[in-house]
């Protein structure tokens, strides 16, 4: 007769078949319609979340739209807010590598238990939507309407005491927006989505100001004057009350410094000066600057300012995977999520403000329904040399026709199209090291190229970043 199990045995039988449901339950929800393809509607989310008691009723929110920012934005405010005491719910998208990343609470991964519980209380609803809405000639619900509904039940659940929710794309008809946040926060808004969200930015902007709901204060990063004219009808419209970076709060100084910057900030209710922030570039102390008076207007209406030692704690602690993260070491490689023109130009605009490489390599795939050209463009300043590629995501560009026009940005002589991502990664590394030992590489394009660089690179937790110290040499320079 064979032993026993002991304990251990037993609980690692217990961690696989959790891992196996979890993958089940995960492929189940991938064969939905995906995010980027949805019909606006917030029709079928409101049903199952009636159907369920509404349970995005029982917590406080943080709604966070924009263009660019959204994530280090969200992910600012809840560090700060849970150093204040908070237990907290974040709700951000897409994920880098793991589903679970969308759905944090106090600052965890939500557990694969914890996970499977919710998606237990909501599938039944589910699939009673489903079933009516194609019997009305409707889709079911797309991947991303079920993990909002699977976030909010979590939420609930666990319960959070506040949720920050990132939106997925636009905002009054986004499935994140059947709340009615206390604040709203709205990052530098540009063109993006234009399929969906307008080819003007007018269009995009009343796209986004649907999150403005009424006696909210909307909290607002420097728009362009359409943009802000729309947000500012938005907010009269509703009785909310709009404050505006630079006009309101702002940045008053930043430093950079050896992992990030030193910075002051000028709340809505004071001031608050050097503090460490350990993210990049200028447009990391700008989204620090939204999340502080974002989190000032959610606890004392912007009247109260913040302790000292809290803020410092908070945005000290605060991280963002993917964005301009130090992911190796030996030579440098640094990965960032721009997908866009504007984010592509802010990664090359930090690239020079803040590190000093000599001779730069970009690793580049970008899905083919984006603006190649534009964000090419916006990344030719920055990089000596680009190798171009393709992530396995389907909607990523052939590594021939992304080299064609990569040759018509950079010249021949500084492209290389390498066809799979892994051997792209090494060949920009051996190019980043006959540059010096200053030498580096940066992965961009698209959240799924950034996600599977930090994996080949073996980078695996996204709460707790595991990248070396950063030793690229750095510029301090005093601010004008």
């Amino acid at each position: 007769m064979s032993p026993a199990p002991d304990a251990a045995q037993r609980q690692a039988a217990a961690d696989l078949e959790l891992r196996e449901r979890m993958r089940r339950v995960e492929e189940g929800i991938l064969e939905r319609a995906p995010e980027h393809d949805l019909e606006p509607s917030l029709d079928r989310i409101r049903a199952v979340l009636d159907l369920l008691g509404e349970p995005q009723r029982t917590f406080p929110v943080i709604h966070v739209t924009g263009t660019n920012g959204k994530t280090s934005t969200a992910r600012i405010v809840e560090s700060v807010l849970r150093e204040s005491g908070l237990k907290t719910g974040r709700f951000t998208s897409p994920h880098l590598q793991d589903i679970r990343e969308r759905i944090t609470i106090g600052g965890e991964l939500i557990t694969r238990r914890a996970f499977l519980d919710a998606w237990a209380d909501i599938a039944p609803f589910v699939d009673a939507v489903d079933t009516r809405s194609v019997s009305e000639g409707g889709p079911r619900m797309t991947y991303f309407e079920v993990l909002v509904a699977l976030a909010y039940t979590a939420f609930a659940d666990a319960p959070v005491d506040v949720a920050i929710v990132e939106v997925g794309m636009g905002g009054s008809w986004d499935a994140t927006n059947v709340v009615e946040a206390d604040v709203a926060v709205i990052t530098p808004v540009g063109i993006d989505h234009q399929h969906f969200l307008g080819d003007t930015i007018e269009e995009i902007a009343t796209e986004k100001s649907g999150i403005i709901h009424p006696d909210a204060i909307a909290v607002s990063a420097p728009q362009v004057p359409e943009v802000l004219e729309i947000l500012r009808a938005r907010a009269d419209e509703v009785g909310a009350r709009l404050v505006v970076e630079g006009e309101d709060f702002g940045v008053l100084e930043r430093d950079v410094a050896v992992g990030g910057q030193m910075i002051s900030l000028r709340g809505l209710a004071g001031d608050h000066p050097d503090l460490l922030l350990n993210l990049h570039g200028a447009h990391q102390a700008s989204n620090a600057a939204l999340a502080v008076a974002a989190v000032e207007a959610f606890l004392g209406g912007g009247e109260q300012p913040l302790g000292e030692e809290v803020l410092a704690a908070g945005l000290a602690a605060a991280t963002s995977p993917g964005r301009l993260e130090i992911v190796r070491r030996s030579p440098t490689v640094v990965v960032d999520a721009a997908h866009n023109p504007h984010g592509a130009a802010v990664l090359a605009e930090t690239l020079k403000d803040s590190f000093t490489f000599t001779h730069l390599v970009g690793v580049v795939s970008i899905f083919k329904d984006k603006d190649v050209v534009g964000i090419l463009e916006a990344l030719e300043p920055a990089l000596d040399e680009v190798v171009v590629t393709r992530s396995t995501s389907p909607r990523a560009m052939r590594p021939e026709r992304l080299g064609e026009i990569a040759a018509e940005v950079f010249g021949d002589h500084r492209v290389t199209v390498v066809d799979a991502l892994p051997d792209a990664l090494d060949h920009a590394a051996q190019l980043a090291d006959e540059g010096g030992v200053a030498g580096g590489v940066v992965a961009t394009g698209s959240i799924v190229t950034v996600g599977e660089v930090r994996l080949l690179l073996g980078v695996t937790d996204v709460e707790r970043p595991v990248a070396p110290p950063v030793e690229v040499p750095v510029e301090v320079e005093d601010e004008d």
